[in-house]
């Protein structure tokens, strides 16, 4: 079970077939106890790894594929999403429920992969983002036209009424 604990930026980048090598910051702690069995954060250190190559327990593969990088989750893990009964490593007994708080710090392509299909994707999302603030401006200035327009069409209309009441209602007309 995941649990937000700080969201990350909309913008924020998430692993992906093209990014999937995280590092990230961590602590574990029993649940039945309370008590820390391993951290990042006393030396200040991050921990690196590929999501879905079996390197890492079931739970950190499933709940870090859905975290984007600046995101803090907690990640409560059953024995059978930790090590089940191997109680792997010596200090975590069998079967013991977990939880880590995470924060994913980056997601990077593996070593000797092209980056060509990441940039050409940003270059890709990046000309969408032009193209749809382009049709918004161009909306934008349409309705501003049809606006200038009804107001010179409401003028013109306004115009004609006014001339017509001035109409016959001059002294010494009809004599």
């Amino acid at each position: 079970m995941k649990t937000i604990v700080r969201h990350a930026k909309a913008d924020a980048m998430a692993p992906t077939v093209n990014l999937p090598l995280v590092d990230v910051h961590y602590e574990g702690v029993l649940a039945e106890t309370g008590e820390v069995f391993d951290t990042t954060h006393e030396d200040n250190t991050v921990f690196s790894f590929e999501i879905g190559d079996g390197t890492v327990i079931k739970a950190w593969d499933i709940a870090l594929r859905t975290m984007k990088v600046g995101e803090v989750a907690k990640i409560t893990c059953k024995p059978e999403y930790a090590y089940g009964s191997a109680g792997s490593p010596p200090d975590i007994p069998p079967n013991a429920t977990l939880v880590f708080e995470v924060e994913l710090v980056a997601c990077r392509t593996r070593k000797g992969a092209s980056l060509s299909s990441v940039s050409d994707e940003r270059a890709r999302l990046e000309e969408l983002k032009k193209q749809r603030e382009m049709a918004a401006a161009i909306k934008e200035e349409e309705k501003k036209k049809r606006e200038e327009a009804k107001a010179a069409a409401a003028n013109r209309i306004q115009a004609k009424l006014d001339s017509k009441k001035g109409q016959g209602k001059g002294k010494g007309k009809g004599k």
